[in-house]
């Protein structure tokens, strides 16, 4: 039998696809989250601070013509850790037409995520509210040469900045590896064991109302695996590529459920 390249490392290297969260990595992440929110704190609490876009002439530009633009912070470039990566994008889309109270009211309807956000949400739901405080459940699957399903809770908090802006802290919780998803013998595996392409996952947003619409902007925070040498040209591709293919599907999918709203 003639194997293909692309399933021999699975063969001769196994371990290359198992990878474990460990505490240094946890504690790296942790510090640059810690330096994040101190630069982030003005810009989620100040209605009078620019939207990350508005900095870049060129990147609001982008968003003004309809397109949604996404780009790596840190030099475009995921920040290497202990045994991992940090992947720092953000995104933004206009939204002709749509209004603050219908985008917010859709972003925050997390039982509905699996049917707005699909297909990368297979299942949604609010574990509780208090107020703008949400704490919500999402079954997330991956799909890039290998398809990984992740078990995941959010704690989330919802912040208005006056009449026209709003911004949203979501940090994860858990975020749980599933095992044969969907199967008889399907299995939670412990936190931190598995593949290791999402370990951690927080996320910032910005919703603005103006020039006939609505402005969303989104920076997403992810720690991932680092990259084995032995199979770097089949796991890069997954680890670099998802942390953008997701951000980009996530604000399409807002702006083409507000759009279908709208309609009469």
């Amino acid at each position: 039998m003639k194997l293909t390249r692309v399933w021999m490392p699975l063969i001769l290297c196994p371990v290359a696809w198992c990878a474990e969260l460990s505490p240094k990595t946890l504690a790296a992440f942790d510090d640059y989250m810690r330096r994040t929110e101190k630069e982030l704190a003005s810009r989620l609490s100040d209605p009078g601070k620019p939207l990350w876009g508005e900095v870049s002439s060129a990147f609001f530009a982008r968003i003004k013509n309809g397109e949604i633009p996404v780009e790596a912070l840190n030099g475009g470039r995921p920040v290497d850790v202990h045994d991992g990566l940090v992947h720092d994008w953000i995104g933004g889309v206009f939204i002709p037409g749509a209004r603050l109270p219908a985008t917010l009211s859709l972003l925050q309807d997390y039982n509905r995520h699996a049917q707005i956000y699909k297909p990368e949400v297979l299942a949604s739901k609010l574990l509780s509210r208090d107020g703008n405080h949400f704490r919500s459940y999402l079954r997330l699957k991956k799909k890039k040469v290998l398809t990984v399903v992740l078990n995941t809770e959010y704690d989330i908090r919802w912040r208005s900045l006056g009449p026209h802006r709003a911004a949203c802290r979501s940090l994860s919780t858990k975020i749980a590896e599933v095992e044969d998803a969907d199967k008889p013998t399907e299995r939670e595996k412990a936190l931190g064991e598995g593949h290791g392409f999402l370990w951690r996952f927080n996320a910032y947003w910005w919703v603005s109302e103006r020039d006939g619409g609505v402005y969303v902007e989104c920076r997403a925070i992810s720690l991932t695996r680092d990259v084995p040498r032995a199979v770097a040209w089949l796991i890069n591709p997954i680890v670099s590529g998802l942390p953008r293919e997701s951000l980009v599907n996530t604000l399409q999918r807002t702006r083409d459920a507000l759009q279908a709203k709208a309609r009469p």
